[in-house]
């Protein structure tokens, strides 16, 4: 788990909080072609006490707007005042991706996938360089919100680098119903915080552009329990989501689509599944060919596609066991 250390003074651009101070501060990044200038607002909440310094940063991907909620509760609430170290607050990451609705940059590129950028590179890549090198080096690990894309509807999971040792202890403090490791991929701001031996999980749940209220609760309460784990804040009572065991899933595949068609899924996500049993169906308009997706063995699914037309091989469950 990440060191104590003392208190310090948090700086990002040409701003600084001392401890036992909060500030709302920024990071300029580009303009719109009308000029108009965006920046990166980011809450810093700096105690007088040592303790880590943990960052919580939503809309990596501007359409996931879930994790942009759980932040902009918790600023509302004042959960992030803690007694001890500090927390780095992002309600939204890619500004350019939110106010256009979309998960990439104007230029169809995916900040997620442009990590640790270059300072001269591409809108996405200069946005990563930026936030690489004013907020990862003061952090002691991350939390990472995220929702699932293109009408995939992820039940609330927890997800950690099998390579961290420390990243599996956070995801299983944090204590969301699924956890399980992912790989690194190329590019990501995971795989970036890694190789300089920052911590970081990603916390995925509900779809984009979409309110989901329980995936957004599950999200608050995980936060809560990571900071109180380290005693940066109090007990939190009555709770936001029930706590619960979290099942942990050590192999995991997508089901796909047999053949194309209309896609009528007929499980609720979260829940258990068993051996043969039919978890959705794809048919033809004419009702003339039905083909089942059945389990392949006793587990869990925590994926659905809400997409109503699919392709033959579109991912329709996540599942695992």
């Amino acid at each position: 788990m990440p060191k104590e250390g003392r208190s310090k003074s948090i700086s990002i651009g040409k701003e600084t909080v001392s401890p036992g101070e909060h500030k709302l501060v920024k990071i300029s990044i580009d303009r719109l072609p009308t000029g108009t200038l965006i920046d990166i607002p980011i809450y810093v909440f700096n105690s007088k006490k040592p303790g880590p310094t943990v960052l919580v940063q939503a809309g990596l991907h501007g359409d996931e707007i879930n994790g942009i909620e759980i932040v902009r509760r918790m600023l509302q609430e004042e959960s992030f005042h803690v007694d001890r170290g500090a927390v780095i607050a992002v309600p939204i990451l890619n500004i350019f991706g939110f106010i256009h609705f979309s998960r990439d940059v104007p230029d169809g590129k995916d900040v997620n996938r442009s990590f640790p950028g270059t300072k001269t590179g591409s809108m996405a890549s200069r946005m990563a360089y930026h936030y690489t090198s004013q907020i990862l080096d003061q952090v002691d690990f991350g939390i990472d919100l995220h929702t699932g894309g293109a009408q995939r509807h992820n039940y609330p999971q927890i997800r950690f680098t099998e390579e961290d040792e420390v990243s599996r202890q956070i995801a299983e403090v944090f204590q969301a119903p699924f956890v399980f490791p992912a790989r690194l991929i190329r590019g990501s701001f995971r795989n970036a915080a890694f190789k300089r031996g920052v911590p970081v999980v990603v916390f995925e749940a509900g779809e984009s552009m979409r309110f989901d209220d329980y995936a957004i609760l599950e999200g608050m309460q995980g936060i809560l329990n990571v900071l109180h784990h380290f005693e940066m804040v109090p007990e939190l009572d009555p709770v936001y989501a029930e706590k619960h065991n979290s099942v942990i899933i050590t192999e995991r595949k997508w089901l796909r689509a047999p053949t194309a068609g209309m896609f009528i899924p007929e499980i609720q996500n979260g829940s258990a599944i068993t051996k043969g049993q039919e978890l959705g169906i794809v048919t033809d308009t004419y009702a003339r060919r039905r083909k089942q997706v059945k389990a392949p063995y006793d587990g869990f699914v925590f994926c659905i596609n809400h997409q109503a037309v699919v392709n033959q091989g579109e991912a329709l469950f996540h599942i695992g066991k």
